[in-house]
């Protein structure tokens, strides 16, 4: 069935690829069919004008005057030689005139090619003027046109990207200072006074640590961002038990979540599995919990839903209460190196990535991955089909 639903777009796309150039086809129909017209005038006005005058014994004497030949040997010459083979003539009189009219009109048919050049050109120059092409070249304006845009969107996203990057560094720079210079403060302070009091000293301890672990996070959150500059996600995919893996997950994220009160709570069908990467697919889900339950109410339940569609395809929602995500951020939250306002301030926002990085294991799997936010609720749904695609 579905052969036959590859085959019948694969003949569409065709057909569409066919019809796409009509016009220009059309014209230089025309032009083709125009110029033999015009060169088998040429050549009958041609005849028509001299042959019937003074051609003949124009020839026939030429055959005297070169060859040395009396008027009748010379007549008899023309006569067989030329008069009675006269269509062939006139049929090599009007191809020649034919080809001397195509070659002085390529440069009419090569006009089209000087005006892709010069599209390509302006897109390699990075022009935002839009490009504009003979009518019959309309489906190659239309291409140029998209091209360029795609073009424009992806260097405005780059650097955007870019952007985003150079400012999280400058955070992450100017936020590695304080736990670094606190960690020194109080390490030389515990240096310089060894006969501290036990609990004076516990207490600097303490501290330190605290300090330390916020440093080791934000260092790991500059690998993180090197990381994904250099990375190339490839996918060892198997048959996997999403259930069970979603359960594990939760397990694995009890002590996380008991710190703010929270509970996961997994609901769903115990024999659902995909087919895709286990340790990509763990990262998805386990990107999507962690910013649930950073960015969750204290005391509240993130649900987990685990569903099999109609059509076939697997979908996993992650739903939480926390702060209503505006929908001008929403959109942008699947971006790279895109943190909210609040994180900056807070031990909650890594490197912008988590999310990024998830969007694309789940497209490389065939699905998609959205967000939604409102009254209070944040969910995150990612759809999957059952068998991902089989790279």
């Amino acid at each position: 069935m579905n052969k036959q639903k590859d085959i019948g777009s694969s003949q569409k796309k065709a057909g569409e690829k066919k019809s796409r150039y009509v016009k220009l086809k059309f014209k230089v129909f025309l032009r083709t069919l125009g110029m033999i017209v015009l060169a088998f005038c040429i050549i009958f006005a041609l005849y028509r004008r001299f042959w019937f005058g003074r051609v003949g014994d124009w020839i026939v004497l030429f055959l005297q005057k070169v060859f040395h030949l009396d008027y009748f040997d010379a007549r008899n010459i023309y006569q067989y030689g030329m008069r009675e083979n006269m269509v062939l003539i006139i049929f090599l009189a009007v191809l020649v005139c034919f080809l001397l009219l195509f070659w002085f009109s390529l440069s009419w048919f090569t006009r089209y090619f000087n005006e892709i050049d010069e599209g390509l050109e302006k897109l390699i120059q990075g022009e935002d003027k839009e490009i504009v092409l003979s009518q019959e070249m309309e489906p190659m304006e239309q291409k140029l046109n998209v091209l360029r845009q795609t073009l424009e969107r992806r260097e405005l996203e780059a650097k955007l990207a870019e952007e985003r990057k150079n400012n999280l560094v400058m955070y992450l720079a100017h936020d590695i200072r304080t736990p670094l210079t606190s960690v020194i403060g109080y390490l030389s302070l515990l240096e310089e006074a060894p006969d501290m009091p036990s609990e004076q000293k516990a207490k600097y301890v303490h501290i330190t640590l605290e300090k330390a672990n916020r440093l080791e996070k934000l260092i790991n959150e500059f690998f993180e961002i090197t990381r994904y500059n250099i990375q190339q996600i490839v996918l060892e995919k198997e048959q996997i038990d999403l259930y069970y893996m979603l359960l594990q997950m939760v397990e694995e994220f009890y002590p996380l979540l008991s710190q703010k009160g929270n509970q996961a709570v997994l609901h769903g069908d115990e024999d659902v599995t995909v087919y895709g990467d286990p340790i990509k697919l763990a990262r998805v889900f386990n990107n999507i919990l962690k910013n649930a339950v950073a960015y969750s109410y204290d005391n509240t339940e993130i649900h987990i839903f685990v569903d099999k569609m109609q059509s076939g395809n697997v979908r996993i929602k992650f739903q939480n209460q926390g702060k209503t995500i505006p929908k001008e951020k929403l959109s942008s939250i699947f971006e790279k190196f895109y943190r909210m306002d609040e994180a900056r301030t807070s031990n909650t926002g890594g490197a912008g990535l988590g999310l990024a990085i998830a969007k694309e294991i789940v497209t490389l799997h065939g699905g998609e991955i959205t967000a939604e936010s409102e009254d209070e609720q944040v969910i995150f749904v990612v759809e999957l089909p059952p068998g991902g695609v089989r790279l």
